[in-house]
């Protein structure tokens, strides 16, 4: 249990997420004075000065006493920027006592669930230098030189694959969902429906899926717009038959103008058990250009406490289906820490990818999404250590540069195991532009199907204005005309430099 006091400020939320990255699920009691209950006390001060804030961070367990003190600058005197300078020093001195007292260095610093190569482009396409913008990252959100050796490594990579990158607002890109599976994994909180039970919701759904197609392709002609990157994922795409494949294909290339520009076609084959023969050649004479099958863990007992019901000969059965009918551009996902797996399971997983030599491989770490089946029941699955978490991304990362695999886009998220991060590696030239268009969100992106969201940015504006879907397929089935409609509207406001009416 921790007791805290706050002085001068209300940062309960920020003081909540910083000791979230040191202890796992923490009894937090918010007081105004410390009571003679055992536990860690924490005291947070703020005051402010005449050109900015002091924060001091007091720690005091009944041994030990300890303390940091941090003076922060105004950057701005307005007053969001000034709230911003204040909530960065309390971090920041309570991360640094929290350091001290438990030994574990924080690697992000004080960052929480942001996008950090993000936060680089920004200050490099502002026009400072690199060694300014590292110099700023580490001084205001405590970012250690090695995470910054990994964004610039990604940074680089990344205005490699889009040499255009910092004008890439001028296009979009198109995420088109498709909200069935043939099971639901345990960590997964994404529309996925086992498609078994929701046969009658299929084919009203891609009724909806085709119309919002055709609608907002009349949109994006009427605009002459280029399109920078499809990706169809889900749920996965490939639980719908080869037929229904096939119509969505026909009505994308019937309905999107310029595809003959677009730089990449993605497909999520996620599922090994979703894919045959007849999809894959579907996508082969539609030329699809990059497709995934995620083994997720080489471990058969892994797939089955997680609710995947397909084999690990599967996934290379099907992954060597895919390389033999020409479909070569593949990516597999692992994720570290799922139950009951830890260095040996890795390891035995990272050999059995060195088999197969696909072109990409991201490397995600096991996060506790609220909504999860996992987070629900965490006492089902036991899951490694912080210490052995570490340990294996450690080895994922040096293996990754010992096969010739580099990593070029990152993303992280709250309640990840370790504090850590999710990163995409690949063979050089077979990177996915559109893994890095959603993570840096540097354009629109146009969601279409269930549980799209679509992220919508004029040219020029720099904002990002979020456009969920219906989550559900009901839902969907019985909206898609309005919605699409409503986000017609919204676009072309958006796009016309006005405030949008919202959905």
């Amino acid at each position: 249990m921790i007791q805290i006091t706050c002085e001068g400020h209300t940062f309960e939320r920020e003081i909540s997420l910083i000791l979230a990255l040191f202890y796992e699920d923490p009894e937090l009691k918010f007081v105004s004075a410390w009571s003679d209950e055992p536990g860690v006390k924490l005291s947070l001060r703020l005051s402010t000065r005449d050109n900015g804030v002091e924060a001091s961070g007091v720690l005091f367990d009944g041994h030990k006493r300890l303390a940091h003190h941090v003076t922060r600058s105004y950057v701005s005197r307005e007053e969001k920027a000034m709230r911003k300078t204040a909530k960065q020093a309390i971090s920041y001195a309570l991360l640094l006592v929290l350091e001290e007292y438990t030994g574990i260095e924080q690697g992000w610093g004080i960052l929480t669930g942001i996008r950090p190569t993000k936060l680089l482009h920004q200050l490099l396409s502002s026009g400072m230098d690199r060694e300014e913008a590292h110099r700023r990252l580490q001084a205001d959100v405590i970012l250690r030189p090695y995470k910054l050796k990994l964004l610039q490594e990604i940074v680089d990579r990344q205005l490699q694959v889009v040499p255009d990158f910092y004008q890439a607002d001028r296009e979009l890109s198109i995420y088109i969902g498709i909200p069935f599976c043939p099971t639901k994994c345990a960590y997964c909180t994404f529309p996925a429906y086992a498609i078994r039970s929701h046969t009658s919701s299929v084919n009203p759904f891609l009724e909806g899926l085709h119309y919002e197609m055709e609608r907002l392709g009349e949109w994006l002609r009427q605009r002459d717009q280029r399109i920078t990157s499809i990706y169809f994922g889900g749920g996965t795409p490939t639980s719908i038959t080869a037929d229904d494949m096939e119509q969505l294909f026909q009505t994308m290339h019937r309905s999107f103008p310029h595809m003959d520009k677009v730089r990449e076609l993605t497909v999520e084959a996620g599922r090994p058990d979703t894919i045959t023969r007849e999809k894959l050649d579907v996508m082969k004479r539609w030329e699809v250009d990059r497709i995934s099958i995620n083994p997720q863990s080489f471990t058969q007992e892994t797939l089955q406490a997680i609710g995947r019901h397909h084999t690990v000969e599967e996934t290379i059965e099907k992954y060597h289906l895919a390389m033999e009918m020409g479909l070569t551009n593949i990516n597999m996902d692992l994720i570290i820490g799922l139950p009951n797996e830890g260095l040996a399971e890795l390891e035995h997983s990272l050999r059995e990818v060195e088999k197969l030599k696909p072109a990409s491989l991201t490397v995600h770490t096991l996060s506790f999404k609220r909504a999860s089946e996992m987070t629900q029941n965490k006492e089902r699955y036991r899951v490694a250590s912080r210490e052995e978490i570490n340990r294996m991304m450690q080895t994922a990362s040096q293996w990754t540069a010992e096969h010739g695999y580099h990593p070029y886009y990152l993303y992280r998220q709250k309640n990840i195991l370790g504090n850590l991060e999710n990163v995409g590696y690949s063979k050089p030239g077979q990177e996915s532009i559109y893994n890095i268009m959603i993570m840096e969100e540097v354009q629109t992106i146009l969601g279409m199907g269930c549980g799209a969201v679509s992220k919508l940015m004029a040219p020029g504006s720099g904002k990002l204005t979020r456009w969920p879907n219906p989550k559900d397929p009901k839902t969907y089935n019985e909206t898609y005309r309005t919605l699409v409609e409503n986000k017609i509207r919204d676009l072309d406001q958006i796009y016309s430099g006005a405030t949008p009416a919202g959905t």
